[in-house]
């Protein structure tokens, strides 16, 4: 057979290699042409048009060589065969037949393997491509990201957002975890917080615009006692969110300080960000003012230890919260998921959520097993009256927990510090401790009205009260005394860093 090629080039291994080759070069083709029209970049599109398609090109082409190797050792032993086209004969009704069938096959194939690429492409960049296909791993924080106000937002968009940098970055950051999920080398529970994740400025604010924040927002909360009467104590506070600009007539909030007014860095020695001795304040006019702990006083950190702080420094659970059972209690007690009216179902059902499990499945069977046999022993005439109520209370409680707690990874809310607040974690206090001091003496004051005003709380059966110059926070269960010498993560927060 003769040819412009050498013979080698048209063994049967050879021509399947071209075959490979040339159908994933045409589906890369394929690929670029429909991110190039489409409305919106796919990131990760760049998986399959330039990882996968070209790793099964580079084999088609890896083959084509092993077959001219091969045809070139048969021609040294003199074992090579003639190569001859196959005759066909448009004639003969049984070509025919042949030439049409393959066509058809042929076409057939491309048209499938452009549609089966475009589909996974499409499922590559869905949240359920995210959160399913390492199950395990990303079991807990796809459950959480479900739960949350972000749950409409891709995973994609936040953590790589668009352009070809960050893609790129992602990746190769993302291929020791590919690693680590096939081998089993994570760690349980996953290692937080990421220190490659883009600055918010590019992914956030792409809808939140903190220039625009201004004003006050109002936030009420009720609030559950664990006695057997599980008395509610209700409180509304005025949250300072604003900060805006000049123009909007208001230039103070919580917002303001922060990315608006200044540029602040910081210096932490803790891998978990939990700890911030020292941080320094520049304002639009170039101004420097350090503020650091006792112990920091003549530190100067190196530059490529100081962070920009960023939005996700405060809010760096945006959308994977692992909520506090005190907290989830008093939300389903208050939309009456739990029945409050059932004695001391705020403390068992504190004492059941928080107790060790092996599994989830192990936890709702012991968790109504639990309840079940404290209200038979200490409250029959309940277990034998109100077994609907009880069985709504003890399945909220189930919920609670499967939404927050998986054993199986160790993940629960004491292992990811929230550090919008101060309740349960540091938090605001990391900063705003009062134990942080600037040359002049001046220090990064703990005042709680600062980011916030009470306007009313009520406690019990008590008269509400009512201010909206601001009121004193009055402590549940008379515990006022000696409260103001500590924060509320002393007796609320159990953050466990091992």
């Amino acid at each position: 057979m003769k040819g412009k090629l050498p013979q080698a080039f048209y063994s049967p291994l050879a021509l399947l290699g071209f075959a490979v080759a040339g159908i994933s070069f045409g589906l890369i083709l394929f690929l670029i042409a429909l991110e190039f029209f489409a409305h919106e970049t796919k990131p990760y599109m760049g998986i399959i048009a330039f990882i996968i398609l070209p790793a099964i090109m580079i084999c088609g082409l890896l083959l084509v060589a092993a077959a001219i190797w091969r045809e070139h050792s048969l021609m040294k032993r003199g074992l090579a065969k003639e190569r001859t086209f196959p005759v066909v004969d448009l004639n003969d009704p049984k070509h025919r037949t042949a030439v049409s069938m393959i066509t058809i096959v042929t076409v057939l194939l491309l048209v499938f393997s452009a549609f089966g690429s475009f589909k996974a492409y499409e499922y590559t960049d869905s949240d359920e491509f995210c959160g399913t296909m390492c199950h395990e791993v990303m079991h807990p924080e796809y459950t959480a990201y479900l739960n949350s106000a972000h749950s409409r937002v891709g995973c994609a968009k936040c953590h790589i957002g668009p352009g070809a940098d960050w893609f790129v970055q992602a990746k190769i950051s993302g291929a020791y975890q590919l690693y680590s999920v096939a081998f089993n080398k994570f760690s349980r529970p996953i290692e937080t917080p990421i220190k490659n994740l883009r600055p918010a400025q590019h992914t956030c604010e792409q809808c939140h615009w903190p220039a625009h924040f201004f004003s006050e927002k109002k936030v009420s909360g009720n609030y559950y006692l664990t006695d057997e009467a599980n008395t509610l104590h209700s409180l509304t506070m005025l949250m300072k969110v604003g900060g805006g600009s000049a123009a909007s007539g208001i230039t103070q909030g919580i917002h303001y300080h922060m990315n608006i007014a200044n540029d602040i860095y910081y210096y932490t020695d803790d891998e978990t960000r939990q700890t911030i001795p020292w941080v320094k304040v520049i304002d639009k006019q170039g101004k420097e003012v350090i503020y650091s702990t006792k112990d920091k006083e003549e530190f100067t950190p190196p530059s490529e230890e100081m962070r920009r702080f960023d939005c996700i420094d405060c809010h760096n659970r945006p959308a994977h919260i692992y909520n506090q059972p005190d907290k989830m209690l008093n939300r389903f007690m208050s939309s009456g998921l739990i029945d409050p009216t059932l004695p001391y179902i705020k403390s068992i059902a504190m004492d059941v959520l928080e107790k060790d499990y092996y599994t989830t499945e192990e936890a709702v069977k012991k968790i109504d097993l639990y309840i079940s046999n404290f209200y038979s022993a200490s409250y029959p005439d309940i277990m034998k009256n109100r077994q609907d109520d009880l069985k709504k209370s003890i399945q909220g409680i189930q919920e609670i927990y499967s939404k927050n707690y998986f054993p199986v990874m160790k993940v629960n809310w004491k292992k990811y510090p929230n550090n919008l607040g101060h309740m349960y974690y540091e938090g605001c206090f990391r900063c705003h401790d009062d134990k942080h001091f600037g040359p002049d003496g001046k220090k990064i004051s703990a005042d709680c009205n600062i980011c916030h005003t009470i306007i009313s709380q009520k406690a019990g059966d008590e008269t509400e009260m009512v201010s909206l110059s601001g009121l004193n926070f009055l402590h549940p269960s008379n515990l006022n005394q000696g409260v103001e010498y500590n924060q509320c993560p002393d007796c609320h927060g159990v953050y466990q860093k091992d």
